[in-house]
């Protein structure tokens, strides 16, 4: 026989296991990463390089940002490059149709996804924030990078 408090703890478990299941942080809603946590996105293309770059590359990244402990992570992934990456940037300050230099390198391996993090300046915080920051992934045939995309919150 079922009782009630039997019933109500097999919701609670099921409902446990339901939010243990969401996947990664990167797509949880902000309250469960902490209210000071600004999420982000973009989608990367050759059209917004500078000057635009033809072919069939794209991306996308996903981005957070706590503003309580200045932690950044990303994850970026993308397909269609005319070649290997050989290096990935976020890079700021700038905005779109603007180049600026190299703000934060990507660690480690460029093989799609990648994914980082570490600790931004006030300084960078507020330039992120502005949405000044780009990705970009460049290739051998596309040195100065073959896909870009802006930085922009989504809340």
């Amino acid at each position: 026989m079922i009782t009630t408090k039997t019933a109500a703890t097999s919701v609670l478990l099921a409902a446990v296991l339901a939010l243990g299941a969401c996947g990664s942080t990167s797509m949880r809603p902000s309250s469960a990463m902490g209210p000071g946590t600004v999420l982000m996105t973009t989608q990367l293309s050759g059209a917004s390089e500078v000057p635009p770059v033809p072919g069939i590359g794209s991306g996308s990244a996903e981005v957070s940002y706590n503003q309580d402990t200045n932690m950044l992570r990303w994850t970026v992934t993308y397909s269609g490059l005319s070649g290997l990456a050989t290096g990935g940037h976020l890079h700021g300050p700038a905005m779109p149709g603007q180049n600026a230099s190299v703000a934060i390198p990507f660690a480690g391996s460029l093989a799609s996804p990648i994914s980082g993090g570490l600790i931004l300046t006030p300084a960078q915080a507020d330039e992120l924030l502005s949405g000044k920051w780009y990705v970009n992934i460049h290739t051998q045939a596309n040195p100065g990078g073959e896909i870009r995309g802006q930085v922009v919150r989504v809340n």
